[in-house]
């Protein structure tokens, strides 16, 4: 590894641009964003340009210029991208969801009637196969899982751990009114919907914090065990009444689901995630443990409230993300990225490349975050049984 981090960023859109910008905020460590690629050469030229990084024209070429990969493409590029990276003896950043199933290459393929017993089977050899790659060329591969770093969940372990608590339930939601990406709304492009897009984060948080507690009194990790689910399409029901608001015409994904899942040593979790929900992002977690009670609210948060009596006022002004208006009482976020975890994430993913450790957020958890997720969809399609989690 040379004295400066070199990173590519893969993708130049929204993802790209908060990746980039925590990547800005390292301190530390020496890092340079080495350029920018993505198959859509317009994108590709207007954020190198917008953000002063070189713009290459392949994803060979770029791999040639840096140390690490900073994958932002869509998930369903995921898995090709992240072993040619590791080939090329690159460390990889890889956007959540990590990987997935994106359907059989038939033109008739629909995510929300396929096999669920043949997505879980294959989303874990997906997972397997970036594990493996990773494995042959000695690389880092980092699971960009904000959750994980936003500071309420840090303190929440710290908590945790220094007090030897046991954590006996978790809820949590992530939840608002649509996805930023074109391609969400498509499983050959998503992976899913509500569960896999939006579940991931407050459930790869809650899998982190049990993984802590079992690391910090016993050195070992407690693990996901079995999950029993339900998952619906809401906005694609012919009794549902489109009032403008909401983001709909989703292709063959849930807007709506909702999953339990037991640990190895029988405490649970339910998770809820939705496309339904107006008036910004509702993202937070709740953690019932036997000597404490905390809940983690990543947004909104009320470190500041201001009343706005005109929309227009403030039509150069940033508040929150999805708010939908900003006439009337909002609490502007003083620094969302910060308070969602993103310059801690990528601080994390420097240190972690440049001293040749594991990160806090790795493909382990990325793993059992991906098994979770779709078993949770196989329990959904067999009405809410309950599924065993592969590799519990």
């Amino acid at each position: 590894m040379t004295a400066t981090v070199r990173v590519g960023i893969v993708g130049a859109r929204f993802a790209a641009r908060f990746h980039l910008q925590g990547l800005r905020r390292v301190y530390g460590v020496s890092v340079e964003i080495a350029g920018v690629t993505s198959k859509t050469a317009e994108a590709r030229d207007a954020f190198a340009r917008e953000f002063g990084v070189p713009a290459f024209a392949t994803f060979h070429d770029l791999c040639e210029a840096v140390d690490v990969v900073d994958l932002c493409s869509p998930p369903s590029s995921h898995e090709e991208l992240a072993i040619e990276a590791l080939k090329h003896g690159k460390h990889v950043i890889v956007e959540k969801p990590f990987t997935g199933y994106y359907g059989d290459g038939s033109a008739g393929f629909r995510g929300d009637t396929f096999s669920k017993e043949a997505m879980l089977k294959e989303a874990m050899a997906s997972c397997a196969r970036i594990q493996a790659a990773a494995k042959a060329g000695g690389k880092r591969v980092c699971y960009a899982e904000n959750w994980v770093y936003a500071p309420a969940i840090q303190k929440e372990r710290e908590m945790l751990t220094k007090s030897g608590g046991q954590i006996l339930w978790m809820i949590g939601e992530e939840s608002h009114s649509g996805s930023h990406s074109p391609y969400y709304g498509i499983w050959k492009f998503s992976g899913g919907g509500s569960l896999v897009g939006k579940g991931c984060h407050p459930m790869s948080a809650a899998l982190y914090l049990k993984r802590a507690e079992g690391e910090a009194r016993d050195g070992r990790a407690i693990r996901p065990a079995s999950v029993s689910a339900r998952t619906h399409a809401i906005t694609r029901m012919k009794s549902y009444r489109d009032e403008g608001f909401l983001r709909t015409g989703y292709q063959d994904i849930e807007d709506y689901a909702q999953i339990h899942a037991t640990f190895s040593d029988g405490m649970i979790a339910d998770i809820f995630s939705s496309e339904l929900v107006l008036g910004g992002v509702h993202n937070w977690l709740e953690v019932i443990a036997n000597n404490h009670r905390t809940r983690c609210n990543l947004n909104p948060i009320d470190a500041l409230e201001t009343f706005n009596p005109k929309e227009e006022l403030f039509k150069d002004v940033y508040v929150t993300e999805k708010l939908g208006t900003k006439q009337g009482w909002s609490h502007p976020a003083p620094d969302e990225d910060w308070q969602h975890g993103y310059p801690q994430e990528f601080q994390d993913f420097m240190e972690s490349i440049a001293a040749d450790r594991e990160p806090l957020s790795g493909i382990a958890l990325a793993q059992d975050t991906m098994a979770v997720l779709y078993a949770g969809y196989l329990s959904a399609e067999r009405g809410g049984a309950e599924v065993a989690v592969p590799g519990a």
